[in-house]
């Protein structure tokens, strides 16, 4: 992972209204990070891709985006929602899904270029769905619909994939081959992960930010035996089956005396 940031937010608070949503949230994303975000419902995670997304302005505090360390207006980033809100009546099918997300990359009326044409081709076949290129989207199964939509979100090479709740209408066959596909697309490109999977997050990410309306960060550690007997002062508690490995976080400052489940 690159030292570079490419996303920090330096003591950011968000509000909906007269209800504080996040508050004195720090957080720098560097080049070719890989963050899961973790945390209770409402506690603020969605609104935290909003913010970095640059859907959702800032009460106070400053969100500033960085290209080989020179701060720039914007960044490109790909995304996938947590919810799809795509018409599946809209006749288009799962290829032309894929290759709307090279859209910004060509003028309207502009044709798309063979190039373009071979990336989304390419992109079709590592989700799986050659065999169903041509088929109308409202056709799919949600899994399938869902592996679509991430082709859209990574087809044109985002500096930074945004991912909310990736798996949540995956089918499990799909789903190692997901986590396998993020690790190629995390050489070039940095991803953010949030998922209820605390499982899943745990075994893949390099480090985590717990965020329920603040911020907690934990960086890439490596967790010893000692680390792992400590449940009574980890804020999260997980128990493995089989090979999941463990990892455990210490507590946060300001949660001595409060443990949280996720």
């Amino acid at each position: 992972m690159s030292s570079l940031p490419i996303v920090q937010l330096n003591d950011v608070c968000v509000a909906y209204g007269r209800r504080r949503v996040l508050r004195d949230v720090n957080l720098a994303v560097y080049e070719r990070d890989f963050l899961g975000v973790i945390g209770p419902n409402g506690g603020g995670k969605t609104t935290l891709l909003k913010v970095i997304l640059g859907l959702k302005a800032v009460e106070r505090g400053t969100l500033t985006y960085f290209r080989k360390g020179e701060a720039v207006p914007h960044i490109h980033m790909g995304y996938l929602p947590q919810y799809s809100r795509i018409d599946r009546n809209f006749p288009i099918s799962v290829y032309e899904v894929i290759r709307s997300g090279l859209n910004h990359e060509k003028h309207v009326w502009q044709r798309y270029s063979k190039e373009q044409c071979e990336r989304t081709r390419e992109v079709v076949r590592r989700m799986g769905l050659e065999s169903i290129a041509d088929r109308p989207i409202g056709t799919l199964s949600g899994g399938q619909l869902q592996r679509a939509l991430l082709g859209r979100a990574v087809v044109s090479n985002p500096e930074i994939l945004i991912l909310d709740e990736p798996n949540t209408y995956i089918d499990k066959r799909f789903e190692g081959q997901l986590y396998d596909l993020l690790e190629e697309i995390n050489q070039h490109s940095a991803i953010i992960l949030v998922s209820h999977d605390v499982g899943s997050v745990l075994q893949n990410v390099r480090s985590i930010a717990c965020v329920n309306e603040t911020l907690h960060y934990h960086p890439e550690m490596e967790t010893s035996a000692e680390w792992i007997g400590r449940y009574l002062g980890c804020p999260i508690e997980l128990i493995g089956h089989g090979d999941l490995p463990h990892r455990i976080l210490k507590n946060h400052l300001s949660d001595e005396n409060h443990r949280h489940s996720y």
